[in-house]
């Protein structure tokens, strides 16, 4: 019995083929699927562009360029690098619930710097998560002055959720 034969590829903001889904006795218009490379590349930096959902859930393409602002968000987010290298600052707030209370859906900008402790920092390249804990603040850093990366965000649809269906989706 012959084995079939897979091949993995891997994209980047450099090199990156638009998406696609085999249909099967369907039409395309009735998937919603984008490219995260391609949206990362027309996309402003720290811009947090739904590409995904499932119910309030979303993944959240993140193109990391400069320093972004400050975050939080009242449960844990995740942060998966797929291009570039970024690092990731985490202070333990003083007071979370008065940013980002119980129950607030989504991440929120800190307007200045976190009150709170240091947790550390994170330096990442492609392929590593990190996780964001409920109750701490985090920005993110393209390791290099003028690099570009692409993070892929999980987190719950909120304000800062920017939902682009009709630019990035087949229709």
């Amino acid at each position: 019995m012959a084995m079939t034969e897979f091949r993995t590829v891997f994209g980047s903001l450099k090199d990156f083929t638009k998406g696609e889904i085999e249909i099967i006795d369907d039409e395309r218009r009735n998937y919603a699927f984008s490219n995260m490379f391609e949206v990362a590349s027309k996309s402003a930096p720290y811009e947090r562009v739904v590409v995904g959902k499932n119910l309030e859930y979303v993944l959240e393409t993140v193109r990391a360029e400069g320093t972004s602002d400050w975050y939080t968000a009242s449960h844990d987010e995740f942060a998966l690098v797929m291009d570039g290298k970024v690092e990731l600052d985490l202070v333990k707030l003083d007071d979370p619930h008065g940013i980002a209370p119980p129950g607030k859906a989504g991440a929120v900008k800190l307007h200045g710097d976190p009150a709170g402790r240091k947790m550390g920092l994170i330096k990442m390249g492609r392929g590593h998560q990190a996780l964001l804990p409920a109750g701490a603040a985090y920005r993110f850093r393209a390791s290099d002055s003028d690099a570009v990366g692409v993070i892929l965000m999980q987190t719950i649809l909120g304000d800062e959720s920017v939902e682009k269906w009709s630019e990035i989706c087949y229709t």
